[in-house]
């Protein structure tokens, strides 16, 4: 697997974990929710990356939340790093933005809608950072292949693939499983098991979601041989400002990491 600098318990033959709110909201709420995540990630022994967006740049409606300040955001996300002694991920959306996050996280995500822009995913690459590329909602498993090629091209060997469904219909994903061991040939893969279960392109202008499934999700993907893990959680989400219909709540993530931990070691004596 892949790793990046200052992974705990890197060695672990536990799957990976990206979890943290959907987009930063105030330096409180971050430290709230990495303190807690860690606590239980250190317990359980499972490598862990805070995940929060500095901005949202992809959203439905122009009046939707966007964001407190990209340096703001940022600060906050380095401070989160070093409080507890963690990496971070944060998604880009211009070029503009790899040279601006680079210089605060360790991880930098290519969003599903941008994974085929070749520009952006080699200024990411370029900065040596590891590249965590959304698999399209529009692409097959085999065509990844193509995207982790411009990182590897570009010089850098730090790659994931993070599956996040496949649009069906016109509000609904769907993850095939099929596609794990394919894109596992390519690099580590991640099962985002939160936006999966998103349904976009509501009337409302107001992405819906199903997040009484995110176990079943999550259950399936270790099951089926995931490197790693991708999550949103919140102490509130019905008060969240992003994403909140598709997040999980915060006080389930102990008994839902367990229950994955205790899977995982079967899948590993197999």
């Amino acid at each position: 697997m892949n790793q990046i600098p200052q992974l705990k318990h890197q060695d672990s033959a536990n799957f990976f974990l990206l979890a943290g709110p959907c987009a930063i909201e105030g330096e409180d709420m971050a430290l709230k929710i990495a303190e807690k995540v860690v606590e239980i990630t250190d317990n359980l022994h499972i490598p862990y990356v805070f995940k929060g967006s500095f901005k949202k740049a992809n959203r439905s409606r122009i009046d939707s939340f966007t964001g407190i300040g990209d340096e703001k955001a940022l600060k906050i996300l380095r401070k989160v790093s070093e409080t507890f002694d963690v990496p971070t991920i944060t998604d880009i959306h211009t070029e503009q933005d790899v040279v601006m996050a680079a210089q605060y996280v360790d991880v930098l995500q290519i969003p599903a809608f941008l994974v085929r822009q070749t520009d952006l995913v080699v200024a990411a690459a370029q900065t040596g950072k590891t590249v965590n590329l959304k698999k399209g909602q529009f692409m097959s498993p085999e065509s990844m292949q193509h995207a982790v090629k411009k990182v590897t091209d570009s010089g850098n060997e730090n790659a994931w693939i993070t599956d996040r469904g496949t649009m069906f219909g016109y509000q609904d994903m769907v993850v095939d499983f099929r596609g794990v061991p394919t894109m596992k040939q390519y690099a580590p893969v991640v099962l985002d098991v939160t936006h999966s279960l998103q349904q976009p392109n509501q009337a409302s202008g107001v992405t819906g979601g199903r997040p009484a499934l995110i176990g079943t999700m999550a259950r399936a993907g270790i099951a089926a041989g995931v490197d790693g893990l991708f999550m949103e959680t919140h102490f509130d989400p019905a008060n969240a400002k992003s994403d909140g219909a598709n997040m999980l709540d915060l006080k389930l993530l102990e008994k839902l990491l367990t229950d994955l931990v205790a899977i995982r070691k079967v899948v590993n004596e197999l």
